[in-house]
């Protein structure tokens, strides 16, 4: 019946995996683009950043003293994430028997991976769960021939299925999700890629926490950790930005029960959650982020999870690049997505979350934007100006912000870092620690 479904009603599950949130909430996709007072705010601010900094003195230092003050909140919101870890303990979970144990829906969507196919299914065969309670989705886009028939050569058990995305736009990763979820049999879901590796018993672990947990814990976020951190200096690099924010700064945002972007890979939700969400944004390369803050705006709250996955890195600089050009875009879409009516996400986070939720975003696409500009400025005026000896109150206003900032986002930087390191063991990766602010 599914595949009759799907043969005689491809265009109809296109066209929803693509663009039902679109419909049914606009203000919440990134298909959407600027609001008008967005569009208004960034042409005022084109303008007039420039001719203050030549005309209005006054002005520009209160525009740069307001971007100094945006960055230190960051800062020390990362800090106090940091701290929160620390208290965090061992959740004690029960150990569900197996017939207690719901059906558990794994969405793995693929694209030219035919070379990793048989990886991919000995890495799912590793995980300890009743095999009659799996349902296994593996997504492949309808041109991806080579992905196709490496699956079919495998001769797949009956707990997996080979869900073929009918053509459409855009062709993207939360698309390929949305394509599989109507069909998804478990009241349990989680989503990997194509070369993750979990903890064997990562799926009885979810199941567990999920079964004790308030029904307003929607989603579960696994810890990702890089396991080719030695492959070069770049992977390494990696391995402790994964450890700072999967085993440190996540957490910690858990403990503050303040919303938390999701990673790309080893969420785990009530499938009750994810439909209430309206799925993925299929126009948003950083699904992941997008989701885990709209959870939030719908009344769910997201736990770190006390179990590993594993992943590999990019070990060369131009597919490290490309990746964190597709991060940078994806959140500054949620960025403007979250943005889009100020008003409406305070009444629904409530004022102090939904400060936060901003922050988080605008100090991710504003800090690796404008940093190297404001490191430029400052060493700058350290040597030629008064930045270490303020004469005018302003001066000492300006000093005073923006050296906070350069000591403490030092801390915000390497004290995550460090802890990361010590939680996931990284030592022998440490001497790449003073790369990291570069």
């Amino acid at each position: 019946f599914d595949a009759w479904v799907r043969h005689s009603a491809g265009d109809a599950v296109a066209a929803e995996a693509s663009s039902a949130l679109l419909r049914a909430c606009p203000a919440m996709s990134a298909a959407s683009g600027l609001a008008r007072w967005q569009r208004w705010a960034l042409l005022c601010l084109a303008v007039a950043m420039p001719a203050s900094w030549l005309l209005a003195p006054t002005v520009w230092f209160v525009f740069a003293q307001l971007l100094g003050f945006i960055m230190l909140a960051g800062v020390a919101l990362r800090l106090m994430a940091a701290a929160a870890s620390c208290d965090e303990g061992e959740r004690i979970v029960v150990r569900l028997g197996d017939e207690w144990l719901p059906i558990y829906t794994l969405i793995v969507p693929l694209y030219r991976e035919a070379a990793g196919a048989a990886k991919l299914v000995r890495a799912l065969d590793r995980l300890d769960y009743p095999r009659a309670k799996l349902d296994i989705k593996i997504v492949v886009e309808a041109d991806d021939h080579a992905t196709r028939e490496a699956f079919a050569k495998l001769r797949l058990p009956p707990h997996y299925e080979l869900v073929i995305a009918p053509a459409g736009a855009p062709r993207t990763k939360p698309r390929a999700l949305n394509v599989a979820l109507p069909f998804a049999r478990g009241s349990l879901v989680t989503v990997y890629d194509a070369e993750d590796e979990p903890e064997h018993d990562q799926l009885r672990l979810a199941a567990a926490r999920f079964a004790v947990a308030d029904a307003r814990v929607g989603c579960l976020q696994a810890r990702l950790a890089i396991d080719n951190s030695a492959d070069s200096w770049i992977s390494g690099l990696f391995a402790i930005e994964y450890a700072a924010l999967f085993d440190v700064y996540n957490p910690g945002l858990s403990s503050l029960e303040l919303p938390m972007p999701l990673g790309g890979t080893s969420n785990h939700f009530r499938i009750v959650a994810l439909r209430d969400a309206l799925g993925w944004d299929a126009w948003n390369v950083t699904e992941d982020a997008d989701l885990g803050l709209r959870l939030a705006r719908f009344g769910y709250c997201v736990e770190a999870l006390h179990s590993t996955t594993h992943e590999e890195a990019p070990a060369r600089a131009a597919a490290w690049l490309a990746q964190r050009r597709r991060w940078q875009k994806g959140w500054t879409q949620t960025l403007v997505t979250v943005s889009r009516d100020p008003l409406r996400l305070a009444r629904e986070l409530g004022a102090r979350r939904a400060a936060c939720a901003l922050l988080q975003l605008a100090s991710g696409v504003l800090g690796p934007l404008l940093g190297p500009l404001f490191a430029l400025g400052v060493f700058y005026d350290a040597v030629y100006g008064d930045f270490l000896q303020p004469r005018t109150a302003g001066a000492i206003v300006a000093s005073t912000l923006w050296l906070s900032s350069v000591v403490l986002g030092a801390g915000a930087i390497l004290w995550p870092a460090l802890l990361g390191i010590l939680r996931r063991g990284l030592a022998g990766e440490a001497r790449w620690l003073a790369l990291l602010p570069l």
